[in-house]
């Protein structure tokens, strides 16, 4: 039994205290939101203190650079009180026994949606051979991608709005022409940002649309750990994720070369495909996320 409890008006001190395990899912990303992710766990600390809970597991969106250092002192191998540590990208301390990688899904805070997949998305032709819209950085492979696209005309078959300035905040038309894109398109194109994970892998899923990766390690503190030596998308990749990875843009004429060829009985049967698999990807996940939890917090549970 897993109650959930979120919103503006849960802060720390305000939670019912009936349950003995508690999972909180903190934001990590920089200082402010580590500030009050600690007055989280110095709460929490104090209700362990006091026997009123139990155990305590942490779901961490972590910084794109992987500098987590701060949530280290709380976890139970150092001294500390949490038992559990689920963290999103490519962390080097994740060893699947008390530190997990987490994905990081869809951009729920954009509330990007729940989508079922329809009979028409599943065999429709799609108008566009590709998509990619969002901020080109400069100096960054996204620039190279652009010249890319423009080169032999590419750009035309694939529907592209790049834009300079990253909005955190989605008009509802931009948003909207987002997830036209993703349902118009067969590939999603997916450069890397700040770190090589990014919501568009995950919700180009969600429509069917085949991410294409650039497949390159992001500068900071994140790559390969104990158990996981793949990185970048360690975890995408032990899952076996069908996407295309590509190590740079110009490999993407000869992809979109092959997908000119691909019949339109190819294309649904690789969209059944991907969203099987990300459908089972999810579910693979919140199990495994349920396994762990009911193996550290409740090991006599096991009948």
């Amino acid at each position: 039994f897993h109650s959930f409890i979120t919103g503006p008006s849960v802060v720390p001190g305000y939670f019912s205290v009936e349950a003995e395990n508690v999972v909180l899912v903190l934001n990590g990303r920089e200082k402010a939101k580590i500030t009050y992710a600690t007055q989280w766990l110095h709460y929490a600390q104090t209700l362990i203190q006091t026997h009123k809970i139990q155990h305590i597991a942490v779901v961490l969106l972590g910084n794109e650079q992987c500098n987590n250092e701060w949530i280290q002192p709380y976890l139970k191998r150092n001294g500390g009180f949490v038992n559990l540590l689920f963290v999103t990208y490519d962390y080097a301390l994740v060893n699947e026994e008390d530190i997990f990688q987490w994905p990081l899904g869809v951009a729920t805070y954009r509330n990007f949606p729940v989508v079922e997949p329809s009979w028409s998305m599943l065999h429709d032709p799609r108008s566009y051979l590709c998509n990619f819209l969002g901020t080109v950085y400069k100096n960054s492979s996204r620039e190279t991608l652009m010249e890319v696209l423009k080169q032999d005309g590419l750009d035309k078959l694939c529907w592209i709005a790049a834009r300079e300035q990253w909005q955190p905040q989605e008009t509802d038309e931009s948003f909207k022409n987002y997830q036209d894109a993703l349902l118009q398109s067969d590939l999603t194109l997916c450069p890397v940002g700040i770190n090589t994970e990014c919501y568009r892998i995950y919700e180009a899923c969600s429509y069917g649309s085949l991410p294409v990766i650039e497949d390159v390690m992001t500068s900071g503190d994140c790559g390969n750990s104990s158990v996981y030596h793949s990185a970048p998308l360690q975890l995408l990749k032990t899952m076996g994720a069908p996407f295309i990875f590509i190590k740079n843009w110009k490999e993407l004429p000869a992809v979109l070369e092959k997908e000119k060829k691909m019949s339109l009985q190819e294309k649904i049967q690789r969209r059944k495909k991907l969203i099987e698999w990300y459908r089972n990807f999810k579910a693979w996940m919140r199990q495994k996320f349920i396994n762990t939890l009911e193996n550290s917090f409740l090991p006599n549970a096991k009948g």
